[in-house]
């Protein structure tokens, strides 16, 4: 009797293919958004920092966003349970849900795509959940949706709690820097001795976020060795920049040698003098442009166009008010802190890749399951093939399409420096595994966003901030849910009364 029921809720599912198809597609529409978006929120303050370029950081970005939404991203199970729509209702009729989840991506890749164009940083992880609770009230109302403090009120709570937090953990870092590094007279010999330090807390907060990201909050044997590993790590990473990387940066930056990056593993074994020669190169002569030819041809003309924008060039006379207030400090102390900041917004990167990348595939999973089973699977998890399509779309967003946000992180709200840089990433980074082990909401796009806002502050004037930018960015936060909301509600109404379903 089971079995030919499910056969028959595969006969009925079947019909609905297609759905299955365009679902697909906007999938990728919404992880291109997501690229467009999110991406700069790990690499803005090195590209704004002058670190990396914008090509630098994009191509970085590219790899360690795949690498962490290929890697790390199919650990996002159990979606539906995470969801703010009582599934339940969808129970009897399971092609309804799918519909659902077509229409969420609509809404939520919309309004990501339409804030990006405008260079507003927002947070796709509310995008798709407002488009959630438009199709959730206009299927069934809003009765349909949880709206206590496990749904809804969750959310609204870290428009708040993301950017206090991590702005909070961002200048106290910066503070301390300050005083004790980068205010003295010595401050490169005082750099020299904090940056193990940093690097070691850097390596603990990244090795705790890989290996103890899915365990629950208790201590047994399991959770103790992966604690354990996660110090072994973060002492070994201390040690090597002792023993490596500090005779390293003394020896290129104060003796002058011209080392090139690879000799910080022989250091201890190389002699004191001029490692490498100057090599004059003759600059290419100008060749005439041609005019690209073919979709592919004029996608890579595109591509290298975007990649090569600069960033910090404005004709905004208030922006640049806003960046003259800073206060500067010695180059060579700054290169040092460029090093970190470079490594901290790799992991970054890596950690959004694995966590955000379910905002677009999860939906798509959802649909896939259902339309593969004929019913509505009590968890979800998502396929290979799925991560691979969208962590390519999610890169190709970023390619073509990133600098955008680029331009409003990094060069808009204040100025960067690389130990102002590292402070944020690391304040963010912090903030967003603290929180999230504590089992509070927390946005990466609010936690840059409210960092870099509070660093800046520390410059002792209001006037280093650009309130303007930094108002934008805020009033895109609150527009989120109901933008994505509105458009998701009112496709799924349309649709849901299709003569087709």
């Amino acid at each position: 009797m089971n079995a030919e029921r499910e056969r028959k809720e595969m006969s009925e599912i079947s019909q609905y293919t297609w759905l299955f198809g365009i679902t697909c597609v906007w999938a990728c529409i919404d992880s291109y958004g997501i690229g467009a978006n999110d991406v700069a929120n790990s690499f803005s303050t090195s590209v704004g920092a002058k670190t990396l370029t914008l090509k630098q950081a994009c191509m970085i970005a590219s790899v360690t966003e795949m690498a962490g939404a290929y890697l790390l991203g199919a650990n996002t199970a159990s979606t539906l349970s995470k969801s703010v729509i009582k599934i339940e209702l969808f129970k009897h009729k399971p092609e309804l849900l799918m519909l659902a989840m077509f229409c969420a991506l609509v809404g939520s890749s919309t309004w990501t795509l339409t804030a990006t164009r405008m260079g507003w940083p927002v947070s796709t992880s509310h995008a798709i959940i407002g488009a959630l609770i438009g199709v959730g009230i206009a299927g069934f109302g809003p009765q349909a949706i949880i709206w206590g403090f496990d749904g809804v009120a969750r959310i609204v709570s870290s428009w708040f709690i993301s950017p206090l937090a991590a702005g909070l953990v961002a200048s106290v870092i910066f503070v301390t820097t300050r005083s004790l590094v980068l205010k003295h007279d010595n401050s490169f010999e005082r750099g020299l001795r904090a940056i193990p330090i940093y690097f070691g807390a850097t390596a603990l907060i990244d090795a705790s976020y890989v290996l103890l990201r899915n365990d629950a909050n208790t201590l047994d044997t399991a959770a103790i060795i992966k604690i354990s590993t996660c110090v072994i790590i973060s002492l070994a990473v201390t040690l090597f920049c002792w023993f490596m990387f500090v005779p390293f940066i003394r020896r290129k930056l104060l003796v002058g040698e011209n080392l090139r990056w690879f000799h910080v593993f022989v250091i201890p074994f190389l002699p004191t003098q001029q490692l490498v020669s100057d090599m004059s190169i003759e600059a290419p002569k100008d060749k005439a442009p041609q005019e690209p030819r073919g979709m592919f041809g004029k996608l890579k003309a595109h591509i290298h166009k975007v990649l090569n924008v600069e960033i910090h060039q404005t004709h905004d006379e208030h922006v640049q008010r806003v960046m003259d207030t800073a206060e500067r400090y010695d180059p060579n102390t700054e290169y040092m802190y460029s090093i970190l900041q470079i490594a901290t917004a790799c992991m970054s990167s890596f950690a959004h890749g694995s966590n955000d990348i379910a905002n677009a595939v999860g939906p798509l999973s959802t649909v896939y399951h259902v339309w593969s089973q004929g019913r509505i699977p009590s968890e979800i998890t998502i396929p290979s093939w799925v991560l691979l399509m969208g962590g390519l779309a999610m890169d190709v967003g970023l390619l073509t399409y990133g600098y955008k946000i680029f331009q409003s992180l990094g060069a808009k709200i204040t100025y960067l420096s690389p130990s102002r840089g590292f402070s944020m990433e690391l304040g963010t980074s912090l903030t967003v595994v603290s929180c999230s082990r504590l089992g509070l909401p927390v946005s990466t796009t609010h936690c840059i966003t409210g960092a870099t806002a509070a660093v800046g502050l520390c410059n002792g004037s209001a006037s280093s901030i650009n309130w303007r930018m930094l108002g934008w960015c805020f009033f895109s936060w609150f527009l989120t849910l109901p933008a994505a909301g509105c458009t998701a509600g009112l496709v799924f109404f349309l649709c849901s009364r299709s003569p087709v379903l």
